[in-house]
């Protein structure tokens, strides 16, 4: 991306997190400055684009298992991020054309290139919700007439509660997300961690914090199964998100990455 296609309300002398993982993936819709960000965070954590890759991995499975074998048909994915290939309602509606899909991100990259590259399925439905993860009462006002929360919801919060500084309001949202929808709902997180060898991720995140926006916070497992509460975790648990039902696939042969993964069902 340069200057001359930076959307109304985008810096692009300040890295965004949005970007700087598009970087990571390989992805073009980012900034130099994303760039420089995401090669420095790299030159201190050289793993980080394992994570971000593991994350998507890990995204393309929780969702073709979810979809194919539990019969979910739908997602309300929160923090989409910047489009890229397989995106939830891509490998849902590939499995069941019927599936919908409410995407919530508040960066207006996001919001604009969101309104072009996500397509639906004639059978079902996707849609953009510009709203901010801490103000889910916001977020739930807007996810109809999409999703029916009276029926079955995958909420998606892949690398989300880690920009929710404060435990207790992440454990808040989640709980007010998972209250909203009904019996069978299911939860699907990762979270970075400076556990699963990611003790070296501590000195990039100070300078990510001290960089680029939103500032970011690892979490440890005993904080994060606290935010799993009255869930139901289907297997193999919370685990590096690179292990969660892995695949023999050389993406997913990443070995163990410092990003948890988890799935849960509400009963």
């Amino acid at each position: 991306m340069t200057d001359q296609d930076l959307p109304e309300g985008v810096r692009s002398d300040v890295a965004q997190n949005a970007r700087v993982w598009n970087y990571w993936l390989g992805g073009t819709d980012n900034y130099p400055v994303d760039r420089t960000v995401g090669d420095q965070i790299t030159s201190m954590y050289p793993s980080i684009g394992e994570v971000a890759r593991a994350d998507r991995a890990f995204l393309g499975r929780a969702v073709t298992h979810l979809t194919r074998d539990l019969g979910v048909r739908q997602f309300l994915d929160l923090g989409t991020g910047l489009p890229t290939a397989d995106h939830t309602h891509q490998v849902a509606q590939r499995i069941a054309p019927e599936s919908r899909v409410v995407y919530v991100d508040n960066d207006p990259t996001v919001l604009a290139l969101a309104r072009v590259l996500l397509t639906s399925t004639p059978e079902g439905a996707t849609t953009y919700l510009d709203a901010d993860v801490h103000q889910p009462e916001q977020i739930l006002a807007g996810v109809e007439p999409t999703l029916d929360l009276g029926k079955p919801v995958a909420v998606m919060m892949l690398g989300i509660l880690n920009f929710v500084m404060d435990t207790v309001e992440a454990h808040s949202i989640v709980g007010r997300m998972m209250d909203a929808v009904p019996s069978g709902s299911y939860l699907v997180l990762t979270h970075p961690t400076l556990e699963l060898g990611g003790g070296g991720n501590a000195e990039a995140m100070r300078f990510w914090n001290e960089h680029a926006s939103p500032r970011i916070v690892a979490r440890g497992r005993a904080k994060i199964l606290a935010l799993l509460s009255g869930l139901e975790l289907l297997p193999p648990g919370l685990v590096s998100c690179s292990r969660w039902r892995p695949e023999p696939t050389a993406e997913d042969g990443v070995g163990e990455v410092a990003q948890f993964g988890v799935v849960g069902r509400k009963p």
